[in-house]
């Protein structure tokens, strides 16, 4: 692709800078769609910058950590790479469409996957490592995934559930997983040349299959097209302040004007990770810093001040732990951050304070999920001059950005007036009455779900907000059961079902049981089978059986599912709130919860 042909938004017209204000009528107003017919995601984010003069030179990842010869993946090196690995994967029977599983954290390998698979016209699903054997093997059975690609951290939860999935063919192995695996990834790749023709995808053909959590039943698969990554280019711009891009242009010429370097711990594997952090930094041929090890407040410093990190994404959750180990960062901390996303949950106005006076940035934050990401947030450019940008208030969701025509809609599909709390929505058309590419393709395999996400030409999110005379929204909480803790999206259904499948348990319903520190911890309410009810009768002490228990639950769901999803707490009841049809109404349970909360809150 041509650097010419990669001209997909254009954000500004303006060309003179202008007193710090609200711009974001005229951003709005004056911004349009440019989508080529034919795109592909790994072209636009590997393969030209790869092709360009200084392709040996720029770099696009780097690996905390490693030692310096090892530290620096240039995109030359990043597109052989991936022609490699795209011709191993065609020599295992990948075709156009077939997805393939990708269950790595941050590292080259990673991105590498990506770039090869969406290149080849195939299907890229990233899993996380963190989902145990039951969680892996409904995704992997459910996309039909021919094949996975694994590292240490994931082969043996993957080889555990291989025979309960018949499309999966072969597994690829890196590092030490290749032991176990059907094929050594990199001996593989040794053995093949590092040039390959790449598929001529349209804008429209599927990229990525991510399953997102659902109240009721198992998680579904969005199919995302390449040209959602398009869609996601104003919203990551405005986030991070024009990406170290000069505002009074168009940051879409070419990235020699910016030296911006982003970091996130973000999972790849997420929405999150993937489309705010990877895709996005490295359509701009800009370096992003791979770490895969645990997170804390001094690894993130320290991490931000060696690498030069201008730019990032931060959950609440990480802030509110690195503003508690370092009030004063830049006392200890040479830190070079020039905007700062967070996304998730609410900031609240003791991290929003923290960032803008102790990181010196003002937090944008964002609002989006995967069937229709980066929708919604701020441009605050750090209160300065520009002729963009619009102030962040804190606790708002933000306001649409540029190219997306957000409201807040009823039950009929009408537009709420301000002060009203409807369900945030999104048109299929900009303000102009042209398709926006952010769009999901549909749910994979449910066309009764994606039928059920809109209501006419408005795509629903589930969330509720209302929206101000000036339009912000303000977050109400979720339309469904579908909530937040820790950053993490908690679908109940999942969690309930593992639980379920414990022979002690009859019946079981998840809330979110409110929390200063993480926002909402996961609570089960549990109905006892009727043998481990007798047993709890005749127990000699009832409370200490219940606690063993409790630890036995909370086992199971964790060797399962992934790690936040286990219950954190769980109370045992006599039966669940349910209606009339016999489904469980955790809105009750949930209403309880934050009563009770509120009654210990008063109490101290």
């Amino acid at each position: 692709m041509a650097l010419s042909q990669a001209r997909d938004i254009n954000l500004t017209r303006a060309g003179t800078r202008v007193p710090a204000g609200d711009h974001h009528a005229r951003l709005h107003a004056g911004f349009g769609w440019q989508v080529p017919g034919r795109f592909n995601i790994a072209q636009a984010c590997c393969g030209r910058w790869a092709e360009g003069p200084d392709g040996d030179r720029r770099v696009a990842l780097i690996a905390h950590g490693a030692p310096e010869a090892q530290a620096r993946l240039t995109y030359r090196q990043l597109q052989q790479r991936a022609n490699r690995l795209s011709g191993l994967l065609a020599a295992q029977g990948v075709r156009r469409g077939d997805r393939v599983a990708i269950v790595m954290p941050q590292r080259f390998e990673t991105a590498i996957a990506y770039m090869a698979i969406l290149q080849m016209g195939a299907v890229a699903m990233p899993l996380s490592m963190l989902f145990g054997p039951e969680a892996l093997q409904y995704r992997l059975a459910d996309s039909e995934a021919v094949v996975a690609l694994c590292d240490e951290s994931s082969i043996a939860s993957v080889m555990s559930v291989r025979a309960e999935c018949p499309a999966l063919r072969r597994v690829l192995g890196v590092g030490a997983a290749a032991l176990r695996a059907d094929v050594d990834m990199a001996a593989g790749m040794d053995t093949l040349p590092a040039a390959f023709e790449p598929a001529d995808t349209a804008a429209g053909d599927p990229a990525l299959l991510i399953y997102t959590s659902g109240t009721t039943g198992a998680p579904k698969g969005a199919l995302i097209p390449h040209r959602a990554l398009i869609g996601n280019l104003p919203g990551f711009v405005c986030s991070q302040n024009w990406f170290g891009f000069d505002p009074a242009r168009t940051p879409l010429q070419g990235g020699a004007d910016t030296q911006a370097v982003f970091w996130s711990p973000a999972d790849w594997a997420w929405t999150g990770g993937l489309m705010d952090a990877l895709l996005p930094t490295l359509y701009f041929g800009r370096p992003i810093v791979a770490w895969n090890g645990r997170f804390s407040p001094e690894l993130a410093f320290e991490l931000m001040q060696q690498h030069g990190v201008t730019h990032s994404f931060l959950f609440p959750t990480a802030l509110k732990a690195m503003m508690k180990a370092f009030p004063r960062p830049r006392r200890q901390f040479r830190l070079k951050l020039q905007a700062l996303m967070s996304a998730g949950e609410a900031v609240g106005d003791a991290v929003f304070d923290y960032c803008r006076d102790e990181l010196g940035v003002v937090v944008n934050e964002m609002f989006g999920q995967t069937e229709i990401n980066y929708i919604v947030g701020n441009c605050a450019m750090n209160g300065q001059s520009h002729a963009v940008g619009w102030p962040a208030r804190p606790g708002s969701m933000g306001r649409p950005y540029p190219g997306h025509r957000v409201a807040v809609i009823d039950d009929e599909g009408r537009e709420c007036p301000p002060g009203v709390p409807g369900d945030v929505a999104l048109h299929r058309l900009d303000v102009h009455g042209d398709p926006d590419p952010i769009f999901f393709l549909g749910y994979w395999k449910r066309d009764d779900a994606t039928a059920a996400k809109f209501t006419g030409d408005w795509c629903r999110t589930g969330d509720v907000a209302v929206r101000d005379a000036d339009g912000y929204l303000w977050y109400q909480g979720r339309a469904d059961d579908v909530f937040k803790a820790a950053g993490y999206r908690i679908g109940p259904g999942e969690i309930e079902n593992c639980l379920v499948r414990h022979p002690s348990v009859a019946n079981a319903a998840v809330v979110p049981k409110p929390d200063a520190e993480r926002g909402a911890v996961v609570k089960a309410y549990v109905v006892l089978a009727p043998d481990a009810a007798q047993a709890r009768a005749g127990a000699p002490d009832a409370t200490a059986w219940e606690a063993r228990l409790v630890e036995q639950l909370q086992l199971h769901v964790k060797g399962r599912l992934a790690p936040y999803e286990y219950p954190k707490e769980i109370e045992f009841i006599d039966q669940l709130p349910m209606t009339t049809t016999g489904k469980v109404q955790r809105r009750i349970l949930r209403l309880q919860e934050e009563e009770r909360a509120r009654a210990a809150a008063s109490a101290r």
